[in-house]
């Protein structure tokens, strides 16, 4: 069952993020490598949509949907902007780019998720965890 959340774009509202991955862990019961990686992930993607999707916009809701099975946990977040070319973003870990910050929240998401997809347009991203 997929179960959809919206938020007002608005830094503070990433803790009501982190309750609901922690209720999901409770319930579930992940390991706690598994629990830090949604952690981390999913919070990076939702202050992107937050930051840089709806530009700090409170008017502008970011969506989360989640979908929890025995053997992994999908989120689908989505905000209401133009969306990004996200492969013209620099790899942060390459010696030009180490002193910037731009793509180290691409880049955790991609190193801590099992799977991530975007859409077309770059305003939603679907981050995947396996936890079986």
């Amino acid at each position: 069952m997929v179960t959809t959340i919206k938020i007002p774009s608005k830094i503070e509202k990433l803790t009501e993020i982190e309750r609901l991955i922690d209720s999901i862990s409770e319930t579930v019961n992940i390991s706690s490598d598994i629990y830090a990686n949604i952690l981390v992930g999913v919070t990076e993607a939702v202050k992107n949509a937050i930051i840089h999707g709806n530009d700090l916009d409170p008017q502008k809701n970011v969506t989360i949907e989640y979908e929890v099975s025995q053997k992994y946990i999908t989120f689908k977040i989505t905000d209401l902007g133009e969306g990004f070319d996200y492969y013209s973003i620099p790899d942060p870990t390459l010696p030009e780019n180490i002193e910037k910050e731009i793509g180290r929240g691409l880049f955790l998401m991609n190193c801590l998720s099992d799977e991530v997809v975007y859409n077309n347009a770059g305003n939603e991203v679907n981050l995947k965890f396996f936890i079986n």
